[in-house]
C-alpha cells in the first residue's frame, strides 16, 4: 500500500480515522507520525452542516499540525454504498478512531461488533465527551465545557477571581494522548490473543485524571482545591516573581531546593527563621517569605536571575511570549518546530512529536492533505476501477 512514511516505527498499520476537532485528531497524529498509513475518512462537501468547524481552513496552522501525514478519503456514510466502501476499507485495516456522540455508531451499523464480525483484529477507538453509557452519554462535549465540569477551572485563576479556563486545550489534548496510549496497549496485546478490542476515552474522565494531586489530595485527605494564582498550593517558594525588567519562575520546593535557594541568594537568616523550618511552614507563611523574594528579586534583571538560580541548581525560568518560545536556544536544539514543504510551494511550521525514539523516531513527511485528495488512490487500494470512482462521485457517494 502508498505510505508516506514518516516512520518506519508503524508503518505496517492501517488507522481509518473518522475522528473531527481536536481530540480525535490529535490521537491519529500520533500514530501517522510514526509511521501508520492513516487514512482520513471525510463527507464530500455539503454533506456535514458543521464542516466548516473542522475542514474549512484546510490551509491554516491549526489543521496542518493536526492532520499532517494523512491521505483523504472522502466518503459519504449516509448512503448504503459508502457504508459499503467503508466495511471493504475496514477488511484490511487495524484500527478504527471515531469521536461521534455514542448513539451514532450503531444507528450506522459501525458499533464495534459489527466491525469485528468483518474483522477480528480490529482496533476501534472512540472518543466522546462523557463516555460512552451513563446519564451523561448523549451530550456533546467541547473543551471548555469539560474544564468547568472536571474541575480545572475551580483551581485556575487567583483567589476571588471567579472560575477560569485554561489557555489551551486540556481536555480534547490530553483524552487524544491517553486514547492514542489505549490504542497501542490494544495492539501490543493483539500480538498475543490474535484480537482486537473496542476502547473509549472520554474528556470528562481524562480531565479528571489530570487533575492529579489536586484530586487525589480532595479524595484521601479531604483538601479542597482553591484557586491560588501563580503559586503552587503545597509547595513554596514556588511561583511567579518579578525582576527589574519581567516576570520569571522559580520552583524552590524540598528541603535541597530550599537551602540552594538562601546560600545563593546570601540569605543564610533564612534557613533559621522558624517560619520557613519546613515545608508546610513556608506554605503557611507565603505572604511573608515572597514578599522578602520579592524584594531581592526587583533589584537584577530576569538574565541573572535565571542565570544565577539555574547555577546553582535552583529550577527557574523566563515567562516567553510565542515569539520567544520558538526563539529559544533549547527549543530550537530539540527541533519542536518543523518545516514541512507543501505541494504547492508553500511552507509550513509544525510542531513536532514530543516523544524521542531513538531508532524509529517520528517525522512528517507531508502537510495535510488536501480534502479527498487520495480518493481515488485509496479506492483503487480496495479493488474499484477509475469509472467506479467517477460513479460514485457523481452519485454523492465519495
Amino acid at each position: 500500500m502508498p505510505q508516506i512514511n514518516a516512520s518506519p516505527a508503524l508503518a505496517h498499520l492501517r488507522v481509518l480515522d473518522l475522528s473531527r476537532v481536536r481530540a480525535g485528531p490529535t490521537c491519529v497524529r500520533i500514530l501517522a507520525d510514526f509511521g501508520a498509513d492513516v487514512i482520513r475518512i471525510e463527507p464530500p462537501a455539503g454533506i456535514d452542516p458543521n464542516e466548516a468547524m473542522f475542514a474549512a481552513d484546510r490551509q491554516g496552522g491549526d489543521f496542518q499540525n493536526l492532520n499532517r501525514n494523512k491521505r483523504s478519503l472522502t466518503l459519504n456514510l449516509k448512503t448504503p454504498e459508502g457504508l459499503e466502501v467503508f466495511r471493504k476499507l475496514v477488511v484490511d485495516a487495524d484500527v478504527v478512531v471515531e469521536n461521534w456522540r455514542p448513539d451514532v455508531k450503531d444507528r450506522l451499523g459501525l458499533s464495534y461488533e459489527k466491525l469485528s464480525a468483518i474483522n477480528p483484529r480490529i482496533i476501534l477507538a472512540s472518543i466522546s465527551g462523557f463516555g460512552q453509557n451513563g446519564p451523561y452519554a448523549g451530550r456533546p462535549g467541547f473543551d471548555q465545557i469539560i474544564q468547568g465540569m472536571g474541575g480545572l477551572m475551580s483551581v485556575t485563576g487567583f483567589s476571588g477571581g471567579g472560575p477560569l479556563r485554561a489557555g489551551l486545550a486540556v481536555a480534547d489534548c490530553g483524552t487524544g494522548i491517553y486514547a492514542a496510549v489505549g490504542i497501542l496497549l490494544a495492539l501490543l496485546e493483539r500480538e498475543h490473543s490474535g484480537l482486537g478490542q473496542w476502547i473509549h476515552s472520554s474528556l470528562l474522565h481524562t480531565q479528571i485524571a489530570l487533575m492529579d494531586f489536586q484530586a487525589a489530595r480532595y479524595l484521601n485527605e479531604g483538601d479542597l482545591p482553591v484557586q491560588v494564582g501563580n503559586d503552587h498550593p503545597t509547595s513554596s517558594p514556588m511561583g511567579l516573581f518579578n525582576a527589574r525588567d519581567g516576570a520569571f519562575n522559580l520552583g524552590a520546593s524540598g528541603e535541597g531546593n530550599w537551602k540552594r535557594l538562601c546560600d545563593c541568594l546570601g540569605e543564610a537568616a533564612w534557613l533559621q527563621d522558624p517560619r520557613y523550618a519546613s515545608e508546610k511552614l513556608r506554605v503557611r507563611h507565603r505572604a511573608a517569605l515572597n514578599e522578602a523574594l520579592a524584594r531581592r528579586f526587583r533589584e537584577r534583571d530576569v538574565a541573572h536571575w535565571v542565570k544565577l538560580l539555574n547555577d546553582a541548581g535552583v529550577p527557574a525560568g523566563p515567562v516567553y511570549s510565542m515569539p520567544e518560545v520558538f526563539d529559544d536556544p533549547q527549543v530550537r536544539h530539540l527541533g519542536v518546530a518543523q518545516a514541512v514543504p507543501g505541494d504547492d510551494g508553500s511552507s509550513y511550521r509544525l510542531i513536532s512529536q514530543p516523544v524521542t525514539l531513538e531508532r524509529t523516531p517520528a517525522g512528517i513527511a507531508r502537510p495535510a492533505p488536501g480534502w479527498g485528495e487520495h480518493t481515488q488512490e485509496v479506492l483503487t487500494e480496495i479493488g474499484y476501477g477509475t469509472a467506479d470512482v467517477q460513479r460514485m462521485r457523481s452519485e454523492g457517494v465519495v
